[in-house]
């Protein structure tokens, strides 16, 4: 039987990633901080919450992450600008993932197919920024993606069949937007799952490393 980790498992994407993932007959291992106190931007949380596990995991899918952190809403302006807020943005959207990714890679099988996987977002693209605004936020999720693209290269060394890809979901309809959602079209978390999911089935070792949107299209870094 396939096996899966999923951390940040009680968020909307994860819980309905889960959901998607049980159907389909998978063993699914979800962590998160609500239900085991994990803290992804303290390695010492990381360590003892993921030390236990043993694997190997077919797939490691991190869908931790958060838009607003302590009232701190997305900056419209540079005068909006705090370094508490940036470093906050940095701790858990970048930090976070990574401390994960360091972690997990003990529980991937060498051997066969295996894929690492950590939600992104389009406006961390420098290439596709036309707006401007959410300074902390896109700055993050841009960091982050260079962490997935650089880790997906040492990764290849040690695991030639493994890809390590930074996914954007779209809007999605869960707690996390629904302050921010206005008139963008959004999905609700379950379809966001299959989407994801019809993606993550479609990759191989050649997509490692990349930034792909919830059609598998790569997004521009």
């Amino acid at each position: 039987m396939e096996k899966a980790l999923i951390i940040g498992v009680s968020g909307g994407i994860g819980d309905a990633m889960s959901a998607a993932l049980t159907a389909r007959g998978i063993a699914v291992t979800g962590v998160s901080r609500s239900g085991d106190g994990l803290d992804v931007t303290d390695e010492a949380s990381v360590h003892r919450v993921l030390g236990p596990l043993a694997g190997p995991f077919d797939l490691i899918f991190v869908a931790t992450g958060a838009l607003e952190i302590d009232g701190a809403e997305p900056e419209k302006n540079l005068r909006s600008v705090t370094a508490r807020a940036m470093m906050d943005q940095f701790m858990l959207n970048c930090v976070g993932p990574s401390l994960a990714m360091k972690h997990a890679i003990r529980l991937m099988p060498r051997d066969r197919r295996c894929v690492f996987a950590a939600l992104s977002a389009r406006v961390g693209s420098i290439g596709d920024n036309g707006f401007g605004g959410w300074y902390s936020y896109r700055t993050a999720k841009a960091a982050l993606n260079q962490m997935i693209h650089t880790g997906a290269i040492e990764l290849a060394r040690t695991h030639r069949h493994a890809i390590c890809v930074a996914l954007h979901p779209g809007t999605v309809r869960t707690s996390f937007t629904e302050k921010y959602l206005g008139r963008h079209p959004a999905v609700p978390a379950p379809e966001a799952a299959a989407n994801l999911l019809a993606v993550l089935d479609g990759l191989s070792p050649e997509h490692t490393g990349q930034f792909l949107d919830w059609q598998g299209k790569p997004v521009p870094w």
